[in-house]
């Protein structure tokens, strides 16, 4: 018994037994670097996104969808019998299943894929590719990578006086925020002032009842309400 384990634990971590001899280093330092890649594209999507559409979940397909598919060329080693063989697998589980979100799909290709490694004898790669897909996805989880939080509050009044002296509004706003942005302004014939709603990213959450005080008591200032800004992350 003591011998089939050492053999099976051998087996495990001396090597693969494809068809195809792997050279490790090269496999790390592939999934390490399609890794960063990814994380790059990440970034450069959160940056320049300005859709409704944002999803968090995308965001961290970007990052682990090049660590996967380096893995799988990796596996495939230019044969073309397991590629086919890969893509009627994956057709299948997509038809039998709608996979509304990019993560699921993401997770599903990742089973696949160590399947295929392991069904390939690929053992020591399914084993180092596993433990680093699972890692990046502990580490987008916990570190809840993606989320876009813009603003903290939703501000909403009436401003009685002359749009000239909106500064002295904005003067009020920038005291307490670091970022104010005008979301609505309403006006029309016959109706005396301007609807304004700001969001505001503020500089002491805390502080929310010191800046609707003070807007209160701000002269040509009415109708002062606020609300919390909602998570910009799945929308």
């Amino acid at each position: 018994m003591n011998n089939w384990v050492d053999s099976l634990t051998q087996g495990l971590t001396s090597g693969d037994f494809g068809v195809a001899p792997t050279n490790f280093p090269a496999l790390a330092l592939g999934l390490l670097l399609a890794f960063c890649m990814g994380h790059i594209v990440s970034w450069v999507y959160m940056i320049t996104h300005a859709g409704l559409s944002y999803s968090r979940s995308f965001v961290n397909a970007l990052i682990l969808m090049p660590t996967i598919v380096a893995l799988v060329m990796n596996i495939l080693s230019n044969n073309l019998i397991m590629a086919f063989g890969m893509m009627a697998v994956f057709a299948i589980v997509r038809f039998r299943n709608i996979l509304r979100d990019t993560l699921d799909t993401v997770y599903v290709l990742t089973s696949i894929v160590l399947g295929m490694a392991c069904g390939s004898q690929k053992f020591t790669t399914a084993l180092l590719g596993c433990a680093l897909i699972v890692g990046v996805m502990l580490y987008l989880w916990m570190s809840m990578y993606g989320s876009r939080h813009r603003y903290d509050l939703i501000v909403n009044l009436h401003w009685a006086r002359t749009p000239g002296e909106l500064p002295d509004l904005l003067q009020t706003l920038n005291r307490h925020s670091r970022r104010t942005l005008c979301a609505s302004q309403r006006s029309h014939e016959g109706y005396e002032g301007t609807d304004f709603s700001y969001r505001l990213l503020l500089r002491n959450p805390a502080r929310v009842d010191d800046l609707i005080a003070e807007l209160r008591e701000t002269t040509g200032v009415s109708r002062v309400t606020s609300m919390q800004a909602e998570e910009e992350s799945e929308l």
